[in-house]
């Protein structure tokens, strides 16, 4: 994977390993945590400075990335395409992490010329330490990174462009967020990371335990949609965005690649016609590669896939009619 120590490249093996000593997967915390404001004014975490504005802010993405997905998502609905630039990095890490092709189109940075994204990370912080991971929302006036936390980066889409976009729709309400953050706890720690836990467990016993609970998390979700049409009742809302990445790539990856396989999310009579629900929303769908996610979560690896083979199937098809109208 690699990572900056002291602004210098320094690549590892493609796994994250376990630094605990239990044979779990423990992932980082995200370190660049700038808001962008309506005003400028500094948000919940982070200095002030950064105000909306229009084409401004360039967003940094990987197509395979699940964390990246949920901005790729909310950038799309709330039609900020033309307010906040997009650069989509190569799908596959290599030695040098995350790259750009600059010959390519989407797959080129427009924005420093830069080949690789730790590139990006250095720009402003020649001693930068740390993972270089994707989202990444970059302020082109300052020169910098705001943030590269994909949870407040959609917050920040959700609301404060509204001055540029004729699209309301709040997805973090007032009224509902108790019981969203409550439901995105419980869906980061458990099926958000804990698709991970299972398919970078380094133990029997951590396997098995991330796996329980992922598997008792999802069939509480199942259920949860029995009654409701999105998770937080009649209105759809970010955590229904932070769980849909997660169910796109579950049976054409983290079913196989990651040993997710207790029950495929076609399986489920109520987590899958929502997951196909939400994608046939506008603008959804283009957000979706299952083919890159196969191709990334397959790729060749010493420990899980040495021979880089990637499956042919399975057949997922998030287009049959969903029938969640009357809910």
């Amino acid at each position: 994977m690699g990572k900056l120590i002291d602004g210098v490249w320094t690549a590892e093996e493609d796994i994250p390993v376990s630094k605990a000593g239990d044979g779990a997967f423990h992932r980082a915390a995200s370190q660049l945590r700038n808001w962008v404001t309506p005003d400028g004014a500094a948000g919940p975490t982070g200095e002030g400075g950064f105000k909306a504005e229009a084409g401004r802010y360039h967003l940094y993405v990987a197509t395979n990335c699940p964390w990246a997905h949920r901005t790729m998502i909310l950038r799309t609905l709330k039609r900020l395409e033309d307010v906040v630039t997009l650069t989509k990095v190569l799908p596959r890490r290599t030695e040098a992490g995350w790259v750009f092709d600059n010959d390519a189109g989407i797959h080129r940075d427009p924005v420093m010329g830069a080949h690789a994204l730790h590139q990006i990370y250095t720009a402003p912080d020649t001693t930068y330490s740390g993972r270089v991971t994707v989202p990444v929302l970059w302020d082109k006036e300052r020169g910098k990174i705001v943030n590269n936390e994909s949870s407040e980066i959609i917050r920040m889409l959700n609301s404060a462009f509204a001055a540029f976009t004729d699209e309301a729709t709040d997805y973090y309400p007032a009224q509902l967020r108790g019981e969203i953050d409550e439901l995105n706890e419980e869906i980061y720690a458990n099926v958000n990371n804990g698709v991970y836990r299972c398919g970078f467990a380094r133990t029997q016993a951590a396997y098995d335990e991330a796996f329980e609970t992922l598997f008792g998390t999802l069939d509480r979700l199942d259920r949860r949609l029995g009654t409701r049409r999105y998770l937080a009742g009649a209105q759809i809302t970010e955590a229904d965005w932070r769980l849909f990445p997660t169910l796109a790539r579950f049976d054409v990856a983290y079913y196989g690649a990651f040993k997710c396989n207790l029950r495929r999310l076609s399986d489920y009579a109520n987590l899958w016609p929502y997951a196909r629900e939400l994608y046939q929303l506008p603008g959804v769908a283009e957000t979706v590669d299952f083919e890159i996610y196969k191709r990334g979560y397959y790729s060749i690896s010493a420990r899980n896939n040495p021979l880089g083979i990637v499956p042919k199937g399975p057949l997922v098809d998030f287009t049959q009619p969903h029938g969640r109208e009357n809910l």
